[in-house]
């Protein structure tokens, strides 16, 4: 059975996650702010609740479940934020992450490229 694959394309404000077969591809977006409308009560503070991304990231790795690798990629500090956030909480799919590398705001069809191109050189490896 071949191994089951995922790249994800994650900033502050949304997640791309796509599930990368020789054949096939299936993607998934997830938003964190969906759930979350705050008011700030006084100027200079945040918008968000410092459980947000906390929520955000379980949710992310729900959707991940089930991947043998999975390459994280993003524009910002979020990939290294969800990364850590692996490591805290989520051991078994921390151990699955095969890289983790900067890409700025590309299109789905460079993720999915970028996300091939990966697996066939390791593969090669």
């Amino acid at each position: 059975m071949a191994d089951i694959r995922a790249i994800i394309w994650i900033d502050h404000k949304e997640a791309r996650i796509f599930h990368v077969q020789p054949d096939t591809v299936g993607s998934t977006v997830l938003a964190p702010q969906h759930h979350f409308h705050r008011h700030p009560k006084g100027q200079g503070e945040p918008k968000e609740h410092p459980q947000d991304a906390l929520h955000f990231f379980q949710e992310v790795a729900r959707e991940l479940s089930g991947v043998d690798a999975v390459l994280i990629v993003g524009p910002s500090s979020a990939k290294l934020e969800f990364f850590k956030y692996l490591s805290q909480h989520q051991h078994l799919l921390a151990e699955k992450v095969v890289g983790v590398e900067t890409a700025d705001h590309p299109t789905d069809g460079d993720i999915i490229k970028r996300a091939k191109a990966y697996f066939a050189a390791t593969d090669a490896a």
